[in-house]
């Protein structure tokens, strides 16, 4: 019998775990309930698929990821001043915004993207753009639990 093993395109369930500097958990399905992902979809960022490269099943990795090979350093240019008008185009009249917020908009052609919002006035409010990850080191922990 050959053992399985994650491949480019292998249809996998999995537990994995995002922690900051800090030792915070970002993001962790240890706790809640397993992930499920297709290889090579997009679902799920290239540099940990990339981690998983080559696990069978129930093997255990961990990696340090660098800003540069996870999600970027942060950028200054993507804190972005947007005018109350367009903040609320689209939106029902009575939606509170507070700092903190992840806010989606709508982008030409169809496509989401996502601000935090920073702080709001009367005119308008600052986003950063950047992903809330971007410019920090990070660990990821990955269990392969099922090779499908």
């Amino acid at each position: 019998m050959t053992q399985l093993t994650v491949l480019p395109h292998s249809y996998l369930t999995l537990n994995y775990r995002l922690t900051l500097p800090n030792g915070d958990d970002y993001i962790n399905t240890f706790v809640d309930r397993p992930a499920t992902i297709l290889m090579g979809s997009g679902q799920f960022a290239p540099c940990f698929e990339k981690v998983l490269l080559g696990l069978g099943l129930g093997e255990k990795k961990s990696a340090l990821l660098s800003p540069e090979e996870s999600f970027g350093e942060r950028k200054e240019d993507l804190v972005q001043w947007v005018s109350l008008k367009a903040l609320k185009e689209g939106r029902a009249d009575d939606v509170e915004f507070n700092p903190g917020d992840v806010i989606e908009f709508n982008a030409p052609g169809g496509a989401q993207y996502a601000g935090v919002l920073q702080s709001i006035d009367d005119e308008g409010a600052w986003f950063d753009f950047n992903h809330p990850l971007a410019g920090r080191p990070i660990t990821f922990e990955a269990e392969i639990v099922a090779i499908l």
